[in-house]
């Protein structure tokens, strides 16, 4: 698997970046996103749901008080967060070996909590902040996306 970064200054160039990685997503895939508050997850994530063709009018929201949303499409998307999780055994509770063995793609955020209890085909992306309005997007365990890089 290959390992890249990409750099964005906006939220619509964060969601191309979702678009491209989600067009490689198939399903069973686990996306474990990994970054601080405001640094665009779930702004990738609805590239992600685009890239993977969610039919409109679906509207890709933060389910930092629903815990997991469900997407129907093709590929049906469970987009989780685990911001208000305190623990790791707390995770389990939810009923995410379910999802993570469904017939659709887990987009997870706040995934750092659990990142070493996912399977090992897992890709791990981290958002930073770089300045105010810069950010890295790192990935790992991504297919070649060298064509979309721009170290």
């Amino acid at each position: 698997m290959h390992r890249h970064t990409f750099y964005t200054n906006t939220p619509a160039e964060t969601e191309k970046i979702g678009h491209i990685i989600g067009q490689t997503l198939v399903k069973r895939d686990i996306v474990a996103l990994i970054g601080d508050l405001g640094a665009g997850k779930t702004c990738l994530t609805r590239g992600l749901a685009l890239g993977l063709g969610l039919p409109l009018p679906q509207k890709v929201t933060s389910p930092s008080y629903t815990l997991i949303n469900e997407y129907e499409g093709y590929t049906p998307i469970y987009h989780i967060d685990l911001y208000r999780i305190d623990q790791c055994e707390d995770v389990w509770d939810l009923g995410l070996d379910e999802y993570l063995e469904g017939e659709g793609v887990c987009i997870i955020e706040w995934a750092n909590i659990i990142l070493q209890e996912l399977p090992s085909h897992t890709i791990e992306i981290k958002l930073s902040w770089l300045d105010e309005n810069r950010r890295s997007i790192e990935t790992k365990n991504t297919v070649d996306l060298s064509t979309y890089t721009s170290n």
